[in-house]
């Protein structure tokens, strides 16, 4: 893979390397088929429907979000250090992107930016993704290997259903969770100010068509009966 040498391990290259959510060759006709399980020890994705016989083996689940794959920190974490890789919250569990994404905006060298590709971050991070963190450490002699750690055993840390098979989640940063809920005022009242207006309306139009219910009766009494018949020609 372009950018990673041999020094690092097979199933972190074969795992950054990865396409995810690609269709399953084996199972092409079966729902769910997208690839989103990784396996360290096969160093291989599969679909959930392919999953029996890998039970045994280190397992990782990647999840997406606008077209680009993250994976749970809490389970990344037993592989290799994360604290200096920019992570988000989705469904109240910290994520991580696994590669490098495009600049959301160019760098104007004020602020924190990823060391490897300079996309902007918030503090204190130092990596916007596992991959460039993994470039950067490979730069210098042995420093990937110092952020390793062993792990024998990785079962999927819960059971997939269907909503953690969506391929797209909404992620939010924590500043922006901050921001939010901080910002009160007219940005906290504007969704109640939409729902009541919604409500008002669909009340309005449950009134009207409860008021159309109610003439129907009068209007078909008004109705003429009977097919009109023309008088006979003499």
């Amino acid at each position: 893979m372009v950018g990673y040498s041999s020094s690092m391990p097979g199933w972190l290259e074969a795992m950054l390397g990865e396409k995810f959510f690609n269709p399953c060759m084996i199972h092409e006709t079966s729902k769910k088929n997208e690839k989103n399980i990784f396996c360290l020890d096969c160093c291989s994705s599969f679909c959930p429907q392919c999953l029996p016989p890998h039970r045994p083996h280190r397992l990782l689940q990647v999840r997406r979000y606008v077209y680009h794959d993250v994976v749970r920190v809490d389970d990344l974490e037993k592989l290799i250090d994360c604290s200096s890789v920019q992570s988000y919250t989705t469904n109240s569990a910290k994520v991580v992107f696994l590669n490098e994404r495009p600049p959301s905006r160019p760098f104007r060298g004020s602020g924190n930016a990823c060391l490897s590709c300079y996309r902007p971050l918030q503090d204190p991070y130092f990596f916007c993704s596992l991959s460039c963190k993994v470039k950067e450490l490979l730069r210098s002699e042995g420093g990937l290997w110092k952020e390793l750690r062993e792990c024998e055993y990785l079962p999927l840390s819960c059971e997939l259903d269907e909503g953690q098979l969506t391929p797209d989640s909404i992620l939010e940063s924590a500043s922006a969770t901050s921001s939010a809920s901080s910002g009160g005022g007219a940005a906290a009242a504007t969704p109640v100010a939409a729902g009541t207006e919604a409500a008002s309306r669909r009340k309005k139009r449950t009134g009207r068509r409860g008021g159309d219910r109610a003439a129907l009766p009068e209007i078909a009494s008004r109705r003429k009966k009977g097919v009109p018949v023309r008088a006979p020609l003499f």
